[in-house]
């Protein structure tokens, strides 16, 4: 695995609290993409009794678990507190998930406790992606479903270029190849994992557009290595007029997104010396 992908974690929080309150007005590709993840449940022979939804934000995905699975308890589990506060606001108080503000790479549950652990768009912010999804499995009992989107290093790749010919600090995140993941599903001793990828693009009238829309989802510049301190005014213009390059036949700018989805099933598993052991009946084939 290639490139710097170390973020800070404390500001991520702190963005992603700032921008609950808007998020779901912003988050039209993240809300896409949850959407697309679970129309792929109708294929799956799942009746799950708990399920787990990882990095929930406002808890739409959490609401929607709840309407398919009316007889399971769902866990709704988020770094950012203000995240958690606008999912316990959207749902019925009967039917309402269960909140948990906790970090992916150290769940603070128990081990095989849930029967389905679904995370849309959030392991992009894990200090350890490996470590994270070892702990998702850690959490899954045998036989359950892990299913997670994510995005893929081509994602934002003309704003990434654009910043690049004004200067040389990292201003987008960095993303995580789909052979990565799933070298790391099968690390951490899941059974059948499946990887795919697509690409989805929004555009916007001008820079400035997309880089709002980043800013209310939280999803700003958390790289570790980012520069500090406010964005100058001719930096700006700079980035402005270098992202002109990608304007479209139509006017608009493009901001493309590699969406990766995985999915992979629990397996029963021990831990001797250091290394995992699954059991090869596990791993038949679902």
């Amino acid at each position: 695995m290639k490139g710097d992908f170390s973020i800070d974690k404390r500001q991520a929080r702190r963005t992603f609290g700032r921008a609950a309150a808007g998020y779901d007005e912003a988050a039209v590709l993240q809300h896409e993409i949850a959407d697309r993840m679970l129309q792929r449940l109708d294929y799956v022979r799942l009746q799950p009794r708990r399920i787990l939804d990882i990095g929930c934000g406002t808890g739409r995905a959490s609401e929607a678990l709840l309407r398919r699975y009316p007889r399971a308890e769902v866990v709704a589990l988020d770094f950012a507190l203000p995240m958690l506060e606008q999912a316990r606001r959207r749902s019925r108080w009967r039917r309402r998930p269960r909140c948990l503000c906790g970090d992916m790479d150290s769940l603070p549950l128990a081990a095989q406790s849930f029967d389905l652990v679904f995370s849309n768009a959030a392991i992009q912010w894990s200090a350890d992606p490996a470590g994270a999804i070892a702990e998702m499995h850690r959490v899954l009992r045998p036989g359950g479903l892990l299913m997670f989107s994510s995005f893929g290093p081509d994602t934002l790749h003309e704003l990434r270029t654009a910043w690049a010919k004004v200067d040389g600090t990292p201003h987008v995140h960095g993303f995580i190849d789909l052979h990565d993941y799933g070298d790391m599903l099968v690390a951490a001793g899941l059974a059948d994992p499946v990887m795919d990828m697509e690409r989805l693009t929004l555009t916007y009238a001008d820079t400035d557009a997309l880089m709002r829309d980043l800013k209310a989802i939280g999803a700003n510049n958390a790289a570790s290595g980012r520069t500090r301190g406010l964005t100058g005014r001719a930096r700006l213009q700079a980035l402005r007029a270098a992202y002109e390059r990608f304007r479209d036949a139509s006017g608009r700018l493009p901001a493309t997104y590699e969406v990766v989805y995985g999915h992979a099933w629990g397996a029963e598993q021990r831990r001797e010396g250091g290394a995992v052991l699954v059991s090869p009946d596990s791993l038949r084939r679902r």
